[in-house]
Order: structure tokens, then C-alpha cells, then sequence
């Protein structure tokens, strides 16, 4: 069966107006305050919602008001310097956000002067915003009903509809549009897309949903049948790579420490770390060039990320002679460390700064 027929006979004999209507209701009642509620504004929720790919809400707020007073508004994240943007990014993870969402912006600004595209086409093409993102805009700032599908969506719908399809998988995410297509409201698409939101983030969620307080339970037909809990259907992950390196933190008679510049493109692409060599790739006393006198290990320090596992051993270790040879690799004063951008994983080597 095609992914619309599949949709339409979902939604047969299913309550739309009386589901959509208690929806809306709830949500204006019982929403959280959040800073990017404050108002409509294009730009807050845009930066908002990228803030929120993958990262908790309260870890998203401080982020969010921080990032908002450095960068008021578009003009403001396009003049940034890269290394400012990933400063005021450090700690929230998964950078490539960071970095898609100024070069979005700056398209914005220089394409669009300065206004945040009105159109699935236009703000589809912006670098880093896929239909989730676009929906969440549009829906949100503009009004539109456009369906804005994630995680807490498609977990909600899944249990309220009894939809048993794999929600890890693409086909699945576009039957969930096209769900949400057919229920939005068209007078007030941004309460009820923030709406399934904030029902998955607050009482439909993951384990132990609360059904009793749940505004929609009577449409529910996943509680009607007791199965809410085996909602919805997801397929595991792929096992994490595990990847084993020495890290180093390497002081000059200075008292300086050696940093590097990670590379311009993939993982935490153009930040700073202390300089790190993968295991089986260690040479006793040389470091890319740099002759260097270890002093022992200090720590153990392991990063999860989506896909693979940092697992680093941190030693201590003297320059003695050469010259890095890396391009982007310097000695800096320790009390400069600050001033650049670092991911959590090295973050956690700052306190061994003596």
C-alpha cells in the first residue's frame, strides 16, 4: 500500500476536528514559558529549533539566551567570526549546527534581505534546515500549516493513531507527515504543531507515559487497547565504534600549552583540542615532530557521541625540541584557553592546566 492510502486509511473514523480541537486547548493552557515563546520572531524560533536537534530543553535555555544576546539578530550571526559562533556553540554539541546555521543565515541576509523565507522551497534549500526545521518556522513564526515531524511526534501519533511502522526508517517519517498534514489546523498551525511537541516532551513520553493526565486519551487508541507501552516501534541502532587515543597535554619552557585546530570539515570540524593520536599510531617521544619528554598519564577520559566512542588516555609531556609540524597547531598562555572554542570531550582536560 502507497504511503497516502496507507495515511488515509489511518485516519478513517478517526475524531480530526475533537483531537485537533482538545489539542489546542491543552497546549494554550499548559504550555512550559520558554524564552523562544516570547514571541514569533523568525530568527528566535529558527535558532531555537536547531538548539534543540538532539539536546534537552533545560540544557537549551541558557545556550539560547546567551547565543541571542551575542547574535540579536540575523545581521548580527552573519558578521560573526566562525570561531565566535562555535564559542557560543561550545558544549551544546554536534557543531555542524553551528556552522549550517550561520552560512544559512548569511544567505538569508545577502539572498533574502535579511527576512526569513516564507516558503517550503525557499527556507528548504537554506543550508542545515530539513522538513523538520522548515515546519517548525513556518508553522510557528508564519502560520502556515506545514507539519513539523520529529521524535515526539511521530511517538505521539504512533500510540494515538496505533501506527506500528518502523519510525526509524525515512518512509515512515513521511507517512507521519503526511498524518499531520491531514490533521493540522488551519487557523492555528503553531499551537497545534508545538502542541504534539509538547504533549511527547511533557506526557506522551519515551517510558512510563501519563496517560491519566494526557488531553487526548479519549482519542487514544493505543490506551484503549493497553498497548501505549509497545509504542511506538523503533529498530535498534547500529553498535558504536570504540576508538582508542593518547592525548596529550604538552607545556613548553614558557609554560605554554600546545593546542590544535581540528580540520574544516567533518566531526567538531574547525574546533580546538589538545593534540591526540590514536593509539596504534604512537611514537615514544615524538609528536608530530615535536620531541617531547612524557611525564605519565593523568586521566582517562571516554566521550560517547551518536555514532562512535572517544576512549583517550591523557598524558602530560614537555616539549623539548622541534617544531610541530601541523598546520593549525600553536602554544598558547594557559590563561588564553578560554578564549577558544573546545569540545566537551577536551573541555574535560582544562582542569590538568597547571
Amino acid at each position: 500500500m502507497k504511503r497516502n492510502e496507507l495515511a488515509d486509511e489511518i485516519i478513517k473514523d478517526f475524531p480530526v476536528e475533537s483531537f485537533r480541537g482538545d489539542l489546542i486547548e491543552w497546549f494554550k493552557k499548559e504550555q512550559r514559558t520558554l524564552p523562544w515563546r516570547e514571541n514569533q520572531d523568525p530568527y528566535r524560533v529558527w535558532i531555537s529549533e536547531i538548539m534543540l536537534q538532539q539536546t534537552k530543553v533545560e540544557t537549551v535555555i541558557p545556550y539560547f539566551e546567551q547565543f541571542i544576546r551575542k547574535f540579536p539578530t540575523l545581521e548580527d550571526l552573519a558578521a560573526a567570526d566562525e570561531q565566535e559562533v562555535l564559542k557560543a556553540w561550545e558544549g551544546l554539541g554536534y557543531y555542524s549546527r553551528a556552522r549550517n546555521l550561520q552560512t544559512a543565515v548569511r544567505e538569508v541576509v545577502s539572498e533574502y534581505h535579511s527576512e526569513v523565507p516564507k516558503t517550503v522551497e525557499e527556507i528548504g534549500s537554506l543550508k542545515g534546515v530539513g522538513p523538520y526545521t522548515q515546519g517548525a518556522i513556518l508553522s510557528i513564526a508564519y502560520d502556515l500549516p506545514v507539519p513539523a515531524v520529529d521524535g515526539n511526534v511521530m511517538r505521539v501519533l504512533s500510540r494515538v493513531l496505533l501506527v506500528d511502522e518502523d519510525i526509524a526508517k525515512q518512509s515512515t517519517r513521511k507517512l507521519f507527515e503526511l498524518l499531520v498534514s491531514s490533521l493540522i489546523s488551519s487557523k492555528d498551525p503553531s499551537s497545534f504543531n508545538q502542541g504534539l511537541m509538547e504533549l511527547g516532551a511533557i506526557v506522551c513520553t519515551p517510558k512510563s507515559p501519563s496517560c491519566l493526565l494526557c488531553p487526548v486519551q479519549e482519542h487514544c487508541r493505543a490506551f484503549h487497547k493497553g498497548v501505549e507501552q509497545e509504542l511506538p516501534v523503533k529498530s535498534s541502532k547500529k553498535t558504536q565504534k570504540v576508538l582508542r587515543y593518547r592525548t596529550y597535554v604538552v607545556e613548553n619552557e614558557r609554560g605554554e600549552v600546545l593546542i590544535e585546530k581540528r580540520p574544516e570539515n567533518g566531526l567538531l570540524a574547525n574546533l580546538w583540542q589538545y593534540p591526540m593520536v590514536k593509539e596504534e599510531e604512537v611514537e615514544e617521544g615524538d609528536l608530530d615532530g615535536l620531541k617531547i619528554e612524557e611525564n605519565g598519564m593523568i586521566d582517562r577520559v571516554r566521550h560517547t557521541f551518536s555514532h562512535l566512542i572517544w576512549e583517550m588516555e591523557v598524558h602530560r609531556a614537555e616539549a623539548v625540541s622541534g617544531t610541530v609540524q601541523r598546520e593549525d597547531a600553536r602554544f598558547v598562555p594557559k590563561e588564553t584557553i578560554k578564549n577558544y572554542p573546545f569540545p566537551v570531550s577536551h573541555q574535560k582536560i582544562h582542569p590538568h592546566l597547571r
